[in-house]
């Protein structure tokens, strides 16, 4: 009976219209933002931080990216790696030239520069959908990392191909610890995310929502689909290209370009695939899913007494990816997203059946 909705009446518009619209809800996200900005800094580890929360938000940022162009508004991306290469060496190139610009500035900066870049790759997307639209994108996963390596000007003119992200500043506060980079990365990703959650509920997510449903009968009733899908287009490179920004300057601190390879791509895609096509939570789910079953699959095994090699748990990596992928496609299309929806489905009824 903790989860229930009745008695609990809305008397204004802004009230029906709010992102957690019963009480449950919303002290059940505040003692979670409670959780992650006080309770993990107290008791993480810097291997914690390090190798899975900071990543986590980084790739989850990445992830939130894609699923608004591919769940929301149904086009097919490959290239989300690229426009994450795009963001970080944006990035680096305003941070190192304009040393004095405020961290938030340069973040912002390269999301644009990167929305510019995704709608130009987004064009093909006017005239084919699907597949071929993939195929299309998958061009800027090619093309992009080697204009990295073959325009010096972009890595000023390295030999290697490196970057290396320059010290973290932000009004005075130095960003060195890994607390502090996670809690840096943790408030940009939350404030992206409402906005994300806030964007998907007005009328460019409604847009987006009725040309991935049915493109045709979208159009008859008046939503331009040059508009609904170029606005997709930026909309997610500019969180992609955050989320690359983030990964260079918050995560790895230095990379070349093979770093924001095709690999990425397709764990963005596995990731929304696992979590949920068309759920914000979903992005999250699956970015977290996808991180810890690595460390699961190396941890747990010598546990019970069984000696893998590294090489078995890489493949069983693949397989298992692969596996899940199928089952969530045939059992459960929505994803983790879902099931966590089914839950408090069954919270509202509980303790009776139906």
């Amino acid at each position: 009976m903790l989860y229930r909705e009745s008695g609990q009446y809305k008397t204004t518009y802004s009230a029906d219209q709010a992102i957690f619209t019963i009480p449950q809800d919303r002290v059940f996200f505040a003692l979670l933002m409670l959780a992650a900005f006080v309770g993990i800094p107290l008791v993480a580890t810097n291997y914690v931080y390090t190798a899975l929360l900071i990543p986590f938000l980084c790739l989850s940022l990445a992830a939130l990216g894609l699923n608004i162009l591919t769940g929301y508004c149904g086009q097919l991306s490959l290239g989300t790696g690229a426009f994450m290469g795009v963001g970080a060496v944006a990035a680096w190139n305003i941070a190192t030239r304009v040393p004095d610009l405020n961290l938030l500035v340069v973040f912002a900066l390269a999301g644009l520069i990167t929305a510019a870049v995704g709608m130009f790759f987004g064009l093909p997307s006017l005239r084919i959908k699907g597949f071929y639209l993939a195929v299309a994108t998958l061009a800027a996963q090619f093309f992009l990392p080697w204009l990295f390596v073959k325009w010096g000007w972009l890595t000023n003119y390295a030999s290697s191909g490196v970057i290396t992200a320059p010290q973290l500043k932000m009004f005075g506060w130095e960003v060195d610890t890994p607390m502090e980079k996670y809690l840096f990365a943790l408030s940009v990703v939350t404030l992206l995310a409402l906005m994300a959650k806030n964007l998907v509920r007005s009328n460019p997510g409604r847009q987006w929502m009725a040309i991935r449903d049915m493109d045709i009968a979208a159009e008859i009733i008046g939503i331009r689909p040059v508009v609904a899908k170029l606005t997709a287009f930026a909309v997610s490179s500019f969180y992609i290209g955050i989320a690359g920004a983030l990964y260079l300057f918050v995560y790895l601190g230095s990379t070349e370009p093979d770093g924001f390879g095709i690999s990425l791509s397709f764990q963005a895609l596995f990731m929304i695939i696992i979590g949920g096509l068309g759920s914000i939570l979903g992005s999250f789910l699956g970015a977290f899913f996808i991180l810890l079953l690595p460390i699961f699959l190396t941890r747990v095994p010598p546990m019970l007494g069984f000696d893998l090699s590294t090489a078995l748990v890489s493949h069983l990596e693949f397989m298992v990816f692969g596996a899940l992928i199928v089952f969530f496609l045939i059992v459960e299309p929505h994803g983790l997203a879902r099931l966590w929806q089914i839950t408090k489905e069954k919270l509202r009824i509980w303790p009776f059946p139906y």
